[in-house]
């Protein structure tokens, strides 16, 4: 953030500016994110029964909302510079010094998203692309003021300063979406289709139907709950050993630590139509038919039938 401050001030250029401005949210971010991470790490309590990861989101939100309020300042600042302009000098200290801090940002960022998605949290991730998406911009300021120092039209530095807080802004926006996302337990349906098609792959005969399927992200961890159709006649043992294998699958096919909370329903008549149990001797009609589980019907909260 020094460096990016002194080159403003040896510049006087509004596009290093918005660069400069959006490295205070780097570190007000960055101390809030610290501050969330050690809330997120405790264990869970009586008052906290899922843990506290869902600060994460509310870090990433924070984030998000400060990225977006510097990305509508320099905008502001580009277009009033439009009406009263400002000399710009020693733009190559300034493309030099540009050059350095974007290097040192994408390196800390790709470092931040890699180990984000190695401990599966959303704040390290988050924070990642965010420092990554200002080395993009620092190469993009870069080129813009390379163009400004070769062709002396420094009215390029406030357009390239509206591009670039636009930029910014729309970061912020996909940061404060995500963690609306996360607050409000949006689906995920990309981690849901990838656990459907692995049960659906390797679904055992005992599992007559699996319905109302639902994932929860609670910072690095997955919480899932779902209703499992049995034989009517398993006693309690059999039940809780065949949720044993189900689980076991889910847990091998997922990278995040997971807790399940499954319910058991009893089959009825109408479940043999699809029930693919064939050493049953209590089955009312042969079977039909094999229903594959999508996305689509295995969220529904109702058992399947043909």
């Amino acid at each position: 953030m020094s460096i990016k401050f002194y080159a403003w001030w040896a510049t006087r250029s509004n596009a290093v500016l918005t660069d400069a401005l959006e490295s205070i949210i780097n570190i007000v971010a960055g101390a809030f994110a610290l501050f969330s991470l050690i809330i997120a790490a405790k264990p869970k309590d009586l008052n906290h029964p899922y843990g506290h990861g869902k600060i994460e989101f509310i870090s990433v939100g924070f984030e998000g909302a400060l990225i977006a309020l510097a990305g509508i300042g320099m905008i502001c600042k580009g277009g009033y510079n439009f009406f009263f302009p400002q000399t710009i000098h020693q733009l190559d200290l300034g493309i030099w010094l540009t050059g350095l801090t974007g290097v040192v940002n994408f390196a800390m960022g790709w470092w931040l998203e890699k180990r984000g998605k190695k401990d599966h949290s959303v704040t390290l991730t988050g924070s990642g692309k965010h420092l990554q998406t200002d080395g993009y911009s620092s190469l993009g300021l870069l080129l813009g003021l390379a163009l400004v120092w070769l062709t002396n039209l420094y009215v390029l530095d406030n357009i390239l300063a509206i591009i670039f807080g636009m930029i910014i802004l729309f970061t912020g926006y996909n940061l404060l979406r995500k963690s609306l996302a996360g607050i409000m337990d949006e689906a995920d349906y990309q981690l849901i289709t990838r656990l459907v098609e692995v049960m659906d792959r390797e679904r055992q005969d005992n599992w007559i139907d699996i319905h109302n399927f639902r994932v929860i992200q609670y910072g690095a961890s997955l919480h899932i709950d779902c209703h499992m159709t049995l034989p009517w006649y398993f006693d309690n043992r059999q039940s809780h050993q065949e949720i044993k294998v189900l689980e076991k699958l889910i847990e091998e096919n997922c990278s995040a630590p997971v807790e399940l909370f499954i319910h058991i329903d009893a089959c009825t008549t109408e479940a043999c139509r699809i029930c693919q149990k064939q050493d049953c001797n209590v089955r009312a009609s042969p079977t039909e038919t094999r229903l594959p589980w999508t996305i689509d019907n295995i969220m529904e909260n109702m058992p399947h039938k043909v």
